[in-house]
């Protein structure tokens, strides 16, 4: 894809870029406490989310003010894209921050009765959530474009899971009895919803590592072998 790799932000942006990747980290650490918190009932994961979700506000809070004062001394036009990404990420980690609190205050509401074929569905999600965020921080540090489509990909799963969840308990073909439908939709929609917005990370870390929208990359994945051929044989020859 020639996209550019382990190129570490400078500058100015440096600290900025250091703050978002706290808030993915807290981020992942949140969906990891969701994922285990539907296997048992311990308070202090919940109480991890919540101090999670706090600490993603306050680094929303800091960024918002840093970014502002920090672009008038950029030097480049590249650390301005960086401080303005810096920027747009913080405000998708906050979301995704309160949606998994609001999963948790839902999971400790019926934990102990949830079927085991969602509990293990649930946990799939927020499991997938956890790697598509480590992987959406990787790239992000690293510009790697390459890993931010991965995650992508990913959420493609989340998004099956989701439906599976809601064919079960909202359509029920089966006619089956079901426990806690109106906790397990709003919560596979919490988690679908966090999915999105780390999708939109991983489309952020895209057009700041190349300059183009995803769109245009998956058009350009979309040719076929032999072009990719022949375009590879020509870079390779430069």
């Amino acid at each position: 894809m020639g996209t550019a790799k382990n190129q570490r932000p400078a500058g100015d942006s440096s600290r900025w870029s250091e703050l978002t990747l706290r808030g993915y980290e807290a981020a992942r650490m949140a969906a990891a406490d969701c994922a285990n918190l539907l296997t048992g009932s311990a308070p202090e994961l919940a109480q991890a989310i919540k101090a999670r979700e706090e600490e993603l506000d306050a680094l929303d809070r800091e960024i918002n003010q840093g970014v502002t004062a920090a672009i008038v001394r950029c030097d480049s036009e590249l650390e301005v894209r960086g401080l303005l990404a810096c920027l747009k990420l913080i405000i998708e980690l906050e979301r995704i921050g309160d949606l998994l609190l609001s999963f948790s205050n839902r999971a400790g509401a019926v934990l102990g009765r949830l079927d085991e074929a969602d509990v293990r569905d649930l946990s799939a999600m927020a499991r997938l959530l956890e790697k598509m965020l480590a992987d959406a921080a990787q790239a992000f540090q690293t510009r790697n474009a390459d890993l931010a489509m991965s995650v992508l990909r990913a959420d493609m799963e989340v998004d099956r899971l989701r439906n599976l969840l809601f064919v079960r308990h909202i359509e029920n073909p089966e006619n089956a009895p079901r426990q806690e439908s109106f906790h397990v939709v709003f919560m596979s929609q919490a988690l679908e919803r966090a999915g999105d917005h780390a999708k939109n990370l991983a489309e952020e870390v895209v057009h700041l590592t190349t300059g183009r929208s995803v769109r245009h990359l998956l058009r350009k994945q979309d040719k076929p072998d032999e072009v990719r051929f022949v375009e590879f044989m020509r870079q390779k020859n430069r």
